[in-house]
């Protein structure tokens, strides 16, 4: 019987890069304090913007290699599954620039 780890290193990585993402983002965003009244350090859109633009990786990624995959078993289908692959990637790539723009938003 093979014990499975509780932390895998797929989602040690994912996490990684997630700490990563906030640590860089609070020094980026460091300013100096302006007569408009806003905090120090506001991370809510930058959080927006991190956060939009792993979804959207993690999610072509996951695009990527499903439809390599399909390609490798039915290579005879090969030419409908990559547009197929396109138009999805295309269509996460509209949302992810929606919503780095709706982040950017001040």
């Amino acid at each position: 019987m093979k014990i499975r780890p509780i932390v895998s290193a797929r989602m040690f990585s994912t996490l990684a890069v997630i700490v990563v993402t906030l640590v860089c983002a609070n020094v980026a965003s460091a300013q100096e304090s302006s007569t408009t009244g806003r905090s120090l350090i506001d991370l809510t859109p930058f959080f927006g913007v991190g956060l939009a633009v792993i979804g959207a990786a993690m999610g072509i990624s996951k695009l990527a290699a499903s439809a390599y995959e399909s390609m490798a078993r039915q290579p005879e289908v090969a030419g409908t599954i990559q547009t197929a692959m396109i138009i999805a990637a295309a269509l996460i790539e509209g949302f992810t620039f929606y919503a780095l723009f709706i982040c950017s938003q001040k």
